[in-house]
């Protein structure tokens, strides 16, 4: 029997539904059950209506925000919760995803339900076969956030805090593999400020929970491998798919950010799929092109100048050699859709320009280059610009500039040291990103803006679209990436996540 675990996250959980697109379509995964906590029961209910994967991941993509919110104010002397459910009920449940609790009820799809009843402190699990909207509102009814659901006298509340994946009922129904996405942070950073320790004590709630009873699971695995009984009686088969999740849990006032999420998941679940061997056929880009005629973007033209040394390796050295020599280059970035950009995780674009290295002929034109603007390390709170540019040398050798710029949170506040910082090497050879660490290099050093050139690249930007409001939407789009992915890294003692 195979189980899926749909485990809460908030908002996170729109990395879920990407998975699922990639789990239940590309890959053709079929569950005889699935389990849903807090936020994964919302993509549960979508699951048991009957939903194709990207359906679910679709519903998510298309959220607004802003659409759900309802600031409650009416009794703030009590402070029964900041914020109602009753525009969430209307304009998401009802209103964009248009849950249909007949289907729900009668699916062939089994899926459980996990409850708190607050009033008799216990956890309830409910079959979709008795699942309406009061049930589901309370499933993701955190306390002090939202006020508990009344359902038959009891109040009912988010049932994160006794599990945000429920392993046990999995195993109770006889469960011999269980497939599991995590989106909660295992990032163990602490930081300051009542928002952010509330959802710490999530944190330690739903990890402490969980992964004690996954290691339970292997550990009984491992008994019965070694010819024991183990605790459950029959080995267990255990497949996990967890990410850092760059969204906040509940604070995302963004649709573009939710939808990067959600496409997040489905090259998390692609690259999961071919590191464990399953099989998948991928439906399509991730974020397919807009239409010629609606497309709107941004460009601005980018000057960076500094030293790089021929025969060195680290650009550190080879910006400070004696021999070291002038580099620079000058790009012009075109985001030609930037519905694409914005949305998609790896907000990579084509550039086009100049590259000069005088002991390789000097100005030299790039052939082919690519940008992308705050890509994320594997711990999101760090991120990276990304350059290569393929050009040639005077006598027609092929040579690959690659840089990276490192947004990372040192001591003090240096994001301008960070974003205007080029760490450089020179390839010979026209090489991919996953070639380089067998390509021979040429050279290396670093590149900066000064502040000069600057000012000169806020000059160049410039806005296309079919109007003066698309042209406007794309500007304003483009700098809420901008200042979103930096809020990443410097604002985490505020919110881990930018909001917008």
């Amino acid at each position: 029997m195979r189980a899926l675990m749909l485990a809460g996250g908030g908002v996170k959980v729109g990395f879920q539904a990407g998975v699922l697109q990639v789990w239940l379509d590309e890959a053709g995964i079929q569950f005889d059950h699935a389990d849903g906590a807090s936020g994964g029961c919302l993509n549960l209910a979508m699951y048991c209506e009957g939903r194709t994967g990207k359906e679910i991941a679709d519903a998510w993509r298309r959220a607004e925000p802003l659409a759900g919110v309802d600031l409650d104010l009416s009794d703030l002397l009590h402070a029964r919760s900041l914020f109602s459910m009753e525009r969430y009920r209307k304009n998401v449940l009802r209103g964009a995803w248009a849950l249909d609790w007949g289907k729900i009820r009668s699916s062939p799809r089994l899926g459980t339900f996990n409850l708190c009843n607050f009033s008799r402190q216990r956890l309830e699990v409910a079959e979709n076969t008795t699942m309406d909207e009061d049930r589901l509102v309370s499933a993701i009814s955190l306390p002090m956030w939202f006020p508990p659901v009344r359902i038959g006298g009891d109040e009912y509340v988010d049932a994160v805090y006794i599990t945000d994946g429920n392993l046990e009922e999995a195993i109770r129904r006889g469960a011999d593999e269980i497939w599991a996405i995590w989106t909660v942070s295992r990032g163990g950073q602490w930081n300051d400020g009542f928002v952010n320790q509330y959802f710490q004590i999530i944190e330690i709630a739903a990890n402490g929970r969980f992964f004690q009873t996954w290691d339970r699971i292997t550990a009984n695995n491992k008994a019965i491998a070694a010819g024991g009984k183990g605790e459950f009686g029959r080995r267990i088969e255990q497949k996990l798919l967890e990410a850092e999740v760059p969204v906040h849990y509940l604070l995302n006032f963004s649709k573009d950010r939710m939808a990067e999420s959600v496409n997040a998941g489905v090259l998390a679940a692609r690259a999961w799929c071919q590191q464990h061997a399953v099989p998948f056929t991928p439906s399509g880009p991730v974020v397919p092109p807009t239409g010629a005629k609606e497309r709107s973007g941004v460009s601005f033209t980018e000057q960076m100048k500094g030293h790089a040394t021929a025969g060195e390796t680290d650009p550190v050295r080879g910006e400070q050699a004696a021999a070291r020599k002038r580099c620079m280059f000058e790009l012009t970035i075109d985001i030609d859709d930037i519905d694409v950009f914005v949305t998609h995780p790896e907000h990579a674009t084509g550039a086009t320009g100049w590259v000069e290295v005088p002991a390789l002929g000097g100005k030299r034109p790039v052939e082919r280059g690519t940008f992308q603007l705050f890509k994320d390390d594997p711990n999101p709170k760090d991120k990276r610009m990304l350059y290569r540019l393929w050009f040639r040398s005077d006598t027609g050798a092929p040579f690959t500039l690659s840089g990276h710029k490192l947004v990372h949170d040192d001591p003090g506040f240096d994001p301008w040291e960070d974003t205007t910082t080029l760490f450089v090497s020179i390839f010979a050879g026209h090489v991919e990103a996953a070639g380089e660490a067998g390509a021979p290099v040429w050279g290396a050093g670093v590149l900066h803006i000064r502040t000069a050139d600057l000012l000169r690249q806020l000059s160049t930007m410039r806005a296309h679209g079919p109007d003066i409001a698309a042209r406007s939407r794309a500007m304003a789009r483009f700098g809420r990436l901008f200042l979103g992915k930096l809020w990443d890294t410097y604002g985490r003692q505020i919110l881990p996540f930018g909001p917008v």
